[in-house]
């Protein structure tokens, strides 16, 4: 049986005194005005990660067939396994409560969190911000690659939302050794 929560502890950080964000994604069910989100993965500084399916809302049902291409989770997966909007929301404000969470689609990102809380009736208790506050003009141009060099020396395979989020930190760390 699919977990629709789970923790894990990344590798150790690399050595150096390396302030390492905490970093969040979400993957969601299209692109367009009425997608939302349907899992939320993120990684803290220590390096455990949370990565949680999202039971869509009863009024949800956008579904874009090449966002699930993307990252192969099925509608029906969430109906069985995704936990409540008002639960996600919750355990987000309780593990991100005071800190700031760093994604590389703000745009998106940001939209999704705030259809997520909004349907909750809740408030987050942290902040969202875009990898562009961390990084000089030259280190943002080389995320790409340090994304590519994380994602080989990660050796993950599935597109998911904490996947996606510890190659996002790692990438970053990578770039503040540089």
């Amino acid at each position: 049986m699919p977990s629709t929560s789970s923790s894990h502890t990344a590798p150790p950080v690399p050595t150096g005194a390396v302030d390492v964000p905490c970093v969040l994604d979400i993957e969601a069910s299209g692109f367009g005005r009425h997608s939302y989100p349907i899992e939320i993965g993120y990684v803290l500084p220590d390096g455990s990660a949370r990565c949680t399916l999202i039971r869509p809302a009863d009024h949800w049902l956008h579904w874009d067939r090449s966002a699930e291409a993307l990252h192969g989770i099925t509608r029906d997966k969430l109906m069985r396994h995704g936990r409540s909007v008002a639960d996600v929301a919750q355990a987000l404000n309780s593990d991100l409560a005071g800190r700031t969470a760093y994604c590389d689609g703000w745009a998106h990102d940001y939209a999704w969190l705030a259809a997520l809380f909004e349907e909750a009736g809740l408030r987050p208790r942290f902040k969202l911000e875009t990898v562009g506050r961390l990084l000089d003009e030259r280190r943002l141009s080389h995320l790409g690659e340090a994304r590519a060099a994380a994602l080989a020396e990660l050796g993950l395979q599935r597109h998911r939302a904490s996947n996606d989020a510890r190659v996002l930190q790692r990438a970053l760390q990578r770039l503040a050794l540089s």
